[in-house]
């Protein structure tokens, strides 16, 4: 299938070329040069067949809703539009009816794996109609990691159900790394009972009920750095955490531990801790953000 993406990013570029690799086609437009195949949203448009399937990948909010209009203008009726960025459900809508007035179809597209997609694959949860996602779906099988399609794509339902239910995994995701990076500070304290922490976290990746692959990052994280000592106690949220607990408070749905490990990530920016240098640590292994480096 051909494919055109705009935004060739880290992400952007890894799911390209996943797809290359899995025989599609891939045509990308970016801001940066270096980074494109085609120089102009035109451009992109003529290199494709109609009716054509463009894929999103620019940072969400304001970039993503410019780059929506823009292909609102430049594509035809019977092309399909997905937004595959982390943009906040309650612009799917919107985004849908803008281009809708032109024929053209949506699709939002939560997307989790991070920087190991490229060779894993990629998680999917897909908002749209049955007939977009059904013509979606050679290019959702080859991000995807081999295996079941339902253990690791969902056609959630209508538009923005896709980012919904990426923003609630994301508010999971902030709870369960707080809930490692606790329990590390707390071994840490421990130096005479427990001599070794990074061989605990190690202990624990088979057989016991708490394994997962955050954990196993953890022990990658720790296997480079024992003590955390290159980076600083400093972790950023992406915004999903928010908008996760805005709907909690929304739908009066209590959330004690997710809106907990969000708050935890406000007091990182205040003082150090050991907890926060470790959600820094697992936010570089499973996603490749940026870390402060200590001083």
């Amino acid at each position: 299938m051909d494919l055109g993406m705009v935004g060739l990013g880290r992400m952007g570029h890894n799911m390209a070329e996943r797809l290359r690799a899995g025989g599609h086609r891939v045509v990308g437009y970016d801001l940066s040069p270096e980074n494109r195949d085609v120089d102009t949203l035109e451009a992109l448009r003529d290199a494709l067949p109609a009716p054509r399937a463009v894929w999103v990948m620019v940072p969400a909010g304001a970039p993503t809703q410019a780059t929506v209009a823009q292909l609102a203008e430049v594509l035809e009726p019977g092309d399909l539009v997905i937004d595959g960025g982390n943009s906040r459900f309650t612009q799917d809508r919107p985004n849908a009816e803008l281009l809708a007035e032109k024929g053209i179809d949506y699709v939002d597209v939560g997307v989790s794996g991070g920087v190991w997609g490229r060779a894993e694959g990629y998680a999917m949860m897909a908002g749209g109609s049955d007939e977009a996602i059904a013509r979606l779906l050679p290019v959702l099988d080859t991000l995807r990691p081999e295996g079941p399609r339902e253990e690791s794509f969902v056609h959630a339902g209508p538009v923005g159900s896709g980012h919904y239910t990426k923003m609630v995994h994301n508010g999971i995701e902030y709870a369960i790394m707080q809930a490692y990076a606790e329990g590390y500070e707390l071994l840490t304290t421990q130096d005479e009972l427990v001599p070794d922490v990074p061989a605990v976290f190690k202990a624990w990746q088979r057989g016991t009920v708490v394994r997962s692959w955050l954990l196993e990052l953890m022990v990658r994280a720790l296997e480079e750095d024992p003590e955390l000592d290159a980076i600083e106690g400093y972790a950023e949220d992406s915004g999903e955490g928010r908008w996760t607990v805005e709907e909690g408070i929304r739908n009066a749905v209590p959330l004690h531990t997710i809106a907990a490990s969000l708050f935890a990530r406000f007091e990182s920016r205040q003082e150090e801790s050991q907890a926060m240098k470790a959600i820094a640590a697992l936010r570089q292994q499973f996603g490749g953000h940026a870390v402060k480096p200590a001083d």
